[in-house]
């Protein structure tokens, strides 16, 4: 006889908890933005200077996507995603114990008629960027195995919609970072505010380890009624369990894995700029005050939060519509990078911080709402091999968000000693990251998310 039992929710608990998890992610990744002035002031740094404890963070992150992204797909994401949030937090708290000390001389390295300032080991600077390096480095694959959890634990036809809050949870992190670790910064300065922001981490991995299991079928909050729900979806293997190794030969000739890395690294060529350089733009280029700055900082990100929760039902709409998936993700993604470039480009034609801040938001949310649309391409054409490929992929996006942490800085820099300043020092650069977004909007043109990357027959669309 079926059964007419209703499904349980625990997925939903799940969802809740990769929620939260890239909630505090990008609180603790961004909150180093707004205290940049002030870390800059207490410890003698160079805009330039700032710009490298940014790339150390970058390089790190995608230096450790692949082998933590594969350890999920080897052990399972419960262990893993626990190591990675203790990591993160342990090493944002750090952030703040970074003393004032300087031992030896700086070097510089001239590139052109570009000075760009090479920092010495013994001091502030070197010890804050090995702090940010392994910063880094614990935050790595924290995304790969974010989306196994939603693949293991949802059914297709649901996942659009959980990676669409999961995306949008980041972003509220980004939204509220600005004014969070502003107004802590205020009340407690930057260094305690480094501290509590590191404590929350620690909660949140105690609390998931206890309650999560790698397979829905082994958890006591699921009935059969779900567990067949999510089985429907033909999720993939649990982590733990026998794994074929990565087929790499295949990967790195897969047309889509570039196409798809080409696209990542030039989005956070833009929203690097974002995360870490707008509020010191808002006060330096629009001579807003520091508090005015962090609120419309906060509200250029919100952009990103509205744009990431919508396109999680785009993509599955378009695609349900459509009844296709090749041309349907490549012109969605197009359409979306496209946006993103034109409107980052329209701020240098808006003379109020306010109507800048209105285009940094539109930007944003473009940027964003294409997010979901490339995850759904990467979990296309990655089959088992989904953390692996998610960490390749995500960490394709490392040059182009070190590149734009060390450019802007330096081209701002290099500005000023033309006798430029306000805007006509900072606005000529968005020039440069329109382009790039350009770039990346036609690479979305030759996606084929029809086409495995980890098959030696290429997979039909259905």
């Amino acid at each position: 006889m079926e059964s007419t039992t209703s499904p349980t929710r625990a997925r939903f608990v799940v969802l809740g908890f990769l929620g939260s998890l890239t909630a505090v992610l990008y609180l603790d990744r961004l909150c180093i933005g707004q205290a940049e002035d002030a870390m800059r002031a207490d410890l003698g740094f160079t805009k330039s200077q700032m710009g490298w404890v940014f790339t150390a963070f970058t390089i790190a992150y995608g230096l450790f996507e692949i082998p933590t992204g594969s350890w999920g797909d080897r052990y399972g994401s419960r262990g893993v995603l626990t190591r990675i949030v203790l990591w993160w937090s342990a090493f944002t708290a750090l952030t703040g114990c970074i003393p004032a000390f300087h031992w030896g001389g700086a070097l510089s390295l001239s590139v052109g008629s570009l000075d760009v300032a090479v920092p010495p080991l013994f001091s502030s600077l070197g010890l804050l960027i090995l702090v940010r390096f392994l910063f880094g480095a614990g935050e790595a694959g924290a995304l790969p195995n974010a989306a196994r959890v939603v693949r293991r634990w949802f059914p297709q036809h649901e996942r659009g919609r959980a990676q669409g809050i999961v995306l949008m949870a980041m972003q509220v992190g980004a939204v509220l970072s600005p004014v969070l670790a502003s107004e802590l910064i205020q009340a407690v300065g930057w260094r305690w505010s480094f501290i509590l922001f590191g404590s929350v981490g620690l909660i949140w991995g105690g609390l998931f380890y206890r309650w999560y299991r790698d397979d829905p079928a082994r958890h006591p909050r699921v009935n059969e009624a779900e567990r067949e729900l999510i089985t429907a979806g033909g999720t993939a293997a649990t982590g733990g369990e026998e794994h074929s190794p990565t087929p790499w030969r295949l990967v790195v000739l897969s047309k889509n894995v570039w196409l798809l890395g080409f696209i990542m690294s030039a989005l956070s060529f833009a929203s690097y700029m974002y995360m870490f350089w707008m509020k010191t733009y808002l006060k330096e280029a629009r001579g807003l005050p520091d508090r005015e700055a962090s609120w419309l900082h906060m509200f250029a990100l919100s952009g990103g939060m509205i744009g990431a929760y919508v396109g999680g039902f785009l993509s599955t709409w378009v695609v349900r519509q459509t009844g296709e998936r090749r041309w349907s993700r490549c012109l969605l993604g197009c359409g979306c990078v496209t946006c993103c470039a034109l409107f980052l480009g329209a701020t240098m034609f808006c003379d109020s911080p306010y109507a800048a801040c209105a285009c940094f938001a539109a930007a944003s949310f473009w940027s964003q709402a294409q997010i979901s649309n490339w995850w759904a391409a990467v979990m296309d054409i990655s089959g088992k091999h989904l953390g692996a490929l998610f960490g390749l992929m995500n960490s394709m996006g490392i040059p182009g968000a070190s590149i734009s942490t060390i450019f802007l800085p330096g081209f701002v820099e290099h500005r000023g000693k033309l006798a430029f300043t306000g805007r006509e020092q900072w606005d000529p650069a968005f020039y440069v990251y329109a382009g790039v977004l350009l770039f990346g909007a036609l690479c979305w043109l030759f996606v084929d998310s029809t086409k495995s990357a980890v098959e030696e027959t290429p997979t039909v669309a259905g």
